[in-house]
């Protein structure tokens, strides 16, 4: 049985997040605070993180930005609070996805179900072999080549680096600085407009038509996603 953690700080929504899950078919484990949370995560194995914004000690942002340096399971931020600030830092600190508070039942275990499944389709796709293939795209991670429609294309160091690693975190969201910080450094020349730049080259070289991009989109204000599907 797949396993979700609930950090939550309010006892009556995280028992009612696991009533919902346990219906569908979830085991759940509760944590009412982030360091408890954070214990649970690095000590048990879970299939998904339902992590409140708003949590006593360390909050939701920070919590999230730990738990993602040694975890790539999907962490879905649970808030009351709408402002696209706020979806913007989540996303930035590792969120896969945004609920607003109040939500209904449905839509909680809806996503709870897509974000297990993207997950799983991309590991069970990693361990068969060491490529990546997501529509027309194929990227050899071993001798560093991507195919597109069976047409080898010429990828610079940093755009393969780029492109592997939006592939490899498919429908989540990322902010230029972000990109910026994992490709290229804090430390390294440039600034983050050059993130930009490669995205286009990118796009010039899998997209069929690259002013409609239909597998790097552009989230405007917050960053970029590769859609899987």
């Amino acid at each position: 049985m797949q396993k979700i953690l609930i950090i939550e700080d309010e006892t009556d929504i995280a028992e009612l997040e696991r009533d919902y899950l346990e219906v569908n078919g979830f085991d759940s484990d509760i944590a009412l605070t982030g360091e408890e949370g954070l214990n649970l995560a690095r000590t048990h194995s879970y299939s998904l993180i339902l992590l409140d914004l708003m949590l006593p000690g360390i909050d939701g942002f920070e919590l999230c930005k730990k738990l993602r340096e040694f975890l790539d399971i999907p962490i879905l931020m649970v808030t009351a609070r709408k402002e696209d600030i706020d979806k913007i830092r989540g996303f930035d600190r590792g969120a896969d996805d945004y609920i607003v508070k109040p939500f209904t039942p449905s839509e909680l275990v809806a996503r709870v179900k897509a974000h297990i499944s993207r997950y799983d389709r991309l590991i069970n796709r990693e361990a068969r072999k060491n490529e990546i293939e997501i529509r027309n795209i194929r990227v050899d991670l071993d001798s560093r080549r991507v195919f597109f429609d069976n047409e080898e294309k010429a990828f610079t160091a940093k755009e393969f680096d780029l492109l592997v690693f939006l592939a490899t975190h498919p429908d989540r969201v990322f902010s230029k600085e972000h990109l910026f910080e994992r490709i290229w450094g804090y430390d390294s020349l440039g600034d983050i407009t050059t993130v930009t730049v490669h995205i286009r080259k990118i796009r010039e070289k899998i997209e069929q038509d690259p002013a409609e991009p239909e597998l790097i989109e552009t989230i405007w204000g917050v960053g970029y996603r590769f859609k899987m599907e």
